[in-house]
């Protein structure tokens, strides 16, 4: 007699079939692209661990990838960690994000810049955290990822081209790629099984986030002044 299917999952949330998705262990939030909802588990981005996204250069699409997301959770504040470039409130306030929502955080170190994440992560305020970072140490994504889970907010955590081959507590791992009209998603780590095809997600025009690459007319779009990171991040809300 055949015995029944065992549902790994209900062994130990950790745990899941090598040619399925695994679950998400805490809330989603929608990409607000259902081919890549497909291919993400849970079927959205992940609030409370900590996400990874290779690109090659800053300004790729990974802030467009990132619209419905941010859009959902507008609610709350958006941390934006360590940009490489400038931001223009005008476009997250076409995403429906209100600028004042939105707070810019620059540190004079990366030590600075990863103790501010976490009290960001463990404040537990933040709808989402944006944070660019060139090196981490292992310890410090481990850290991250800890923080993380102490709350319920959406982490991305952007990484150079070079970052992809090196280990990371992250569960959810993805590299992104320019397309006509789009990017290409692929996936370097995820719970479930392998996928070697990226995934090409259409991004639709839209006032460009990073004013180095199109600036919009800069009489309505005047840029937050960032702020001084370690006396001032109370005001920042965390």
């Amino acid at each position: 007699m055949a015995l029944p299917l065992l549902n790994v999952e209900a062994i130990h949330p950790d745990l899941w079939r090598a040619s399925q998705l695994g679950s998400a262990h805490g809330r989603t939030v929608t990409s607000g692209h259902e081919a890549l909802d497909a291919e993400l588990p849970g079927h959205g981005w992940p609030t409370g661990a900590l996400t990874e996204v290779i690109v090659p250069q800053p300004g790729c699409g990974e802030l467009r990838l990132l619209k419905a997301a941010l859009e959902a959770v507008a609610t709350r504040p958006v941390f934006v960690l360590q940009p490489p470039h400038r931001l223009q409130p005008a476009a997250f306030t076409w995403w429906g994000v209100g600028a004042e929502n939105i707070r810019v955080l620059k540190a004079a170190t990366t030590a600075d810049s990863l103790w501010a994440a976490e009290q960001i992560l463990r404040a537990g305020t933040a709808g989402a955290l944006l944070f660019w970072q060139q090196q981490v140490r292992p310890e410090a994504l481990r850290r991250l990822h800890l923080a993380a889970q102490h709350a319920d907010t959406l982490l991305f955590l952007f990484r150079p081209t070079a970052a992809a081959n090196s280990t990371s507590p992250a569960p959810l791992r993805i590299s992104i790629d320019a397309a006509p009209d789009g990017v290409n998603v692929s996936f370097i780590k995820r719970r479930g099984p392998h996928r070697d095809k990226p995934v090409f997600v259409a991004l639709s025009p839209s006032p460009v986030l990073l004013n180095r690459h199109a600036p919009l007319d800069r009489r309505s779009s005047a840029t937050p002044a960032h702020r001084e990171l370690l006396p001032n991040l109370v005001h920042a809300g965390v």
